[in-house]
Parts: structure tokens; C-alpha cells; sequence
């Protein structure tokens, strides 16, 4: 359990990192002036993210499927949560019901043996 919990710790970490690495243009007039060097953040992001792979397999014997969805069901919460606090955009019905399946999809895969 351990290595899932860190795995989705990094992927969460991961996510929060490449929301501001893709958005922050629009919040930024020196990020929207200096694309290249949010291009260059994706080393180390891509490095979180081999390393949450890595926890995540480990975590499940061997079975890469179950990362895949606790990366997608992060990578969800983590895009509504800093849409709305950094750009202002609620979070209507159908993103609340996109968050609720995205938790859901992230807890069948760490609950569910």
C-alpha cells in the first residue's frame, strides 16, 4: 500500500505541475512570453512521473493498468480544482460528476483486490 500511496502522491504532484506548465500563459505575461522555458519543466516532470510509475507497478505487482487510471483519475481532480481557483471557472454539475468518477475510478483501482 505504501508504494500506491506514494505513486498517486506523485502523480497528483506530477498533474499539479503540468497544469501550471500548460496554463500559466494565461495568468503570466512572462510565462506566455517565455514558452520554452515551461517547455524545458518537462524533464523533471516527466522524471515524477516515470518515478510514479514505477511506485505504482511495484504497488501492484507488476500491473501497469491500475497507473494509468489513478494517473488519468488525478490528473482530472487536479485540472478542476486549479481551473477553478487560478482561472476563475466553476465547477458546474457535470465537472462535479467528473470529479466523482474520476475519485471513483481511483479508489476501485487502489480498493478493489
Amino acid at each position: 500500500m505504501r508504494e500506491i500511496v506514494i505513486s498517486f502522491l506523485l502523480f497528483t504532484l506530477g498533474q499539479l505541475f503540468i497544469w501550471f506548465q500548460t496554463n500559466s500563459q494565461f495568468i503570466s505575461e512572462w510565462c506566455k512570453e517565455h514558452p520554452w522555458v515551461l517547455a524545458a519543466c518537462g524533464v523533471p516532470i516527466s522524471y515524477i512521473l516515470i518515478k510514479a510509475t514505477t511506485y505504482v507497478v511495484t504497488g501492484f505487482d507488476g500491473l501497469l493498468w491500475p497507473g494509468r487510471f489513478i494517473g488519468f483519475g488525478s490528473g482530472i481532480i487536479v485540472f478542476a480544482i486549479c481551473t477553478w481557483i487560478f482561472m476563475g471557472e466553476g465547477i458546474n454539475s457535470k465537472t462535479m460528476i467528473s470529479i466523482a468518477l474520476s475519485t471513483i475510478l481511483i479508489l476501485i483501482q487502489i480498493l478493489w483486490k
